[in-house]
């Protein structure tokens, strides 16, 4: 669990300098910035979503995960616990617009990648926080980033990390025969897809509902065990 908090912290530090930043930006600025972090999201989607050695299977990823999630609506639920973290953290209504974007987007991409598992499992499984310190490093930098233009949800992003990545080192020993390469890598290819979405939100002010994807990222992580069997 130390590489996973230490993970959180560097997103809440790094959320803490973005702060900094948003409160001294023009609007003009910010919707700049934005634009300019949704055009970087797209790629880091796209540089994992073409690691995929399975394409059949991303695509049955997203059909299935689609279904699932927009019949548990996601999307509306995690929404709504943005809104309702907006109202009892801040009384700022310049983030009413932003922090349920800021938290959904930020849990999103810190998530999704192989980074997050395979650090967690190393973690849990052999005390090495080394793959978890470098990401905690990436996430810092990029917390700044995504808090300047979306503002303090982004720092609650910290609480998915903790419970994902947590569970995950907790469980290493059980789930890692479960998680070979194939699984991670189309795990992360479905993430990246996800990823370009959220970037493509960003971007051209769409309303993809990302979370109601979600569920996609587990279906490679049913399939493999279950394909072995036939």
């Amino acid at each position: 669990m130390i590489g996973t908090i230490i993970n959180c912290f560097a997103i809440i530090l790094g959320s803490a300098f973005g702060l900094l930043l948003r409160r001294g930006m023009k609007e003009s600025i910010s919707k700049t910035v934005m634009q300019g972090v949704g055009l970087s999201v797209i790629l880091i989607g796209v540089l994992g979503a073409i690691e995929t050695q399975n394409t059949l299977l991303v695509i049955l990823s997203m059909v299935i995960g689609g279904v699932m999630g927009a019949w548990i609506n996601i999307d509306a639920k995690m929404n709504q616990l943005g809104e309702w973290a907006q109202k009892k953290l801040t009384r700022d209504d310049s983030e009413n617009n932003t922090f349920a974007q800021g938290f959904v987007t930020a849990s999103l991409v810190y998530c999704v990648g192989a980074m997050a598992v395979v650090g967690a499992l190393d973690s849990g499984i052999r005390g090495d926080h080394s793959t978890l310190i470098a990401k905690a490093i990436l996430d810092g930098v990029t917390a700044i980033v995504f808090t300047s233009s979306l503002g303090i949800g982004v720092m609650l992003s910290a609480v998915p990390i903790l419970i994902y990545q947590g569970s995950i080192a907790l469980l290493g020993t059980a789930i890692a025969p479960l998680l070979s390469d194939a699984v991670i890598t189309e795990m992360s290819a479905v993430g990246g897809l996800l990823i370009m979405a959220i970037g493509i939100n960003m971007v051209l002010e769409k309303d993809i509902k990302v979370a109601n994807l979600l569920p996609a990222i587990l279906i490679p992580f049913l399939y493999y065990p279950i394909a072995q069997l036939f």
